[in-house]
């Protein structure tokens, strides 16, 4: 097998109606749930209008300013899917503009994620399809490869397995291991219920930050009086 060259078949991928789930939860509520422990890194922002994103990721090592494995993905997307590109973060080159967002809206895939650049961002600003890139340049891509589908990937640090869960908002992007995304879902929810009470206590003047002080304590923190 030719390693750096190569396109691989997906074994599983995170059941849709539970990724869409998602799509009323915030990132940071997820996030809180996993330790606060990964992150895609602070670089890698929505370029679109807004709106969360939710979907099994596809996922793409490619060549820093290459594209040729992303038109390959695009082929063998389905629905819902998030394409998710690790390109090394290079922004020298841009690895998608509007033409191929329009062609995954007509798709009906779920976002782009690019460890990398894209062009046509006004475009993509105005649309409401789920972009995350690390930038923007005009310089477009090459498309000579290499590159490999449905490997494992990591950016920044977030490991994503083919078929995991990608979760994006405002706040930036999440995976959840495909073994764990119910798990967390529920847990999220509880979250938000514990969020949600808080929220309450604030408006009614009742919020609790005993804690603090208990905190300081038991850190031995001098206070002075």
């Amino acid at each position: 097998m030719n390693n750096g060259l190569r396109i691989l078949q997906r074994r599983r991928a995170v059941d849709l109606a539970l990724a869409r789930a998602f799509l009323d939860v915030p990132v940071a509520n997820v996030s809180d749930c996993m330790a606060r422990m990964t992150a895609a890194g602070a670089r890698l922002r929505p370029m679109h209008g807004g709106g969360r994103m939710a979907g099994p990721a596809l996922t793409i090592k490619a060549r820093p300013g290459d594209n040729l494995m992303i038109h390959k993905a695009l082929q063998m997307a389905l629905p819902g899917d998030v394409i998710v590109v690790d390109a090394g973060g290079d922004l020298s080159n841009a690895l998608i503009g509007e033409i191929m967002v329009g062609d995954a809206v007509k798709q009906g895939l779920a976002g782009f994620v690019m460890n990398g650049a894209i062009r046509d961002a006004g475009a993509i600003r105005q649309g409401a399809f789920p972009v995350f890139a690390a930038g923007v340049t005009h310089r477009g891509p090459y498309k000579d490869g290499p590159g490999e589908i449905n490997v494992p990937i990591a950016i920044d640090g977030m490991v994503i397995e083919p078929g995991d869960l990608l979760i994006g908002d405002d706040d930036g992007l999440l995976c959840l291991p495909f073994d764990d995304a119910a798990r967390l879902l529920a847990a999220a929810h509880e979250k938000q219920a514990v969020e949600n009470k808080m929220v309450a206590d604030i408006e009614a003047g009742t919020f609790d930050r005993s804690w603090v002080d208990a905190t300081l304590a038991r850190l031995n923190c001098f206070v002075e009086r």
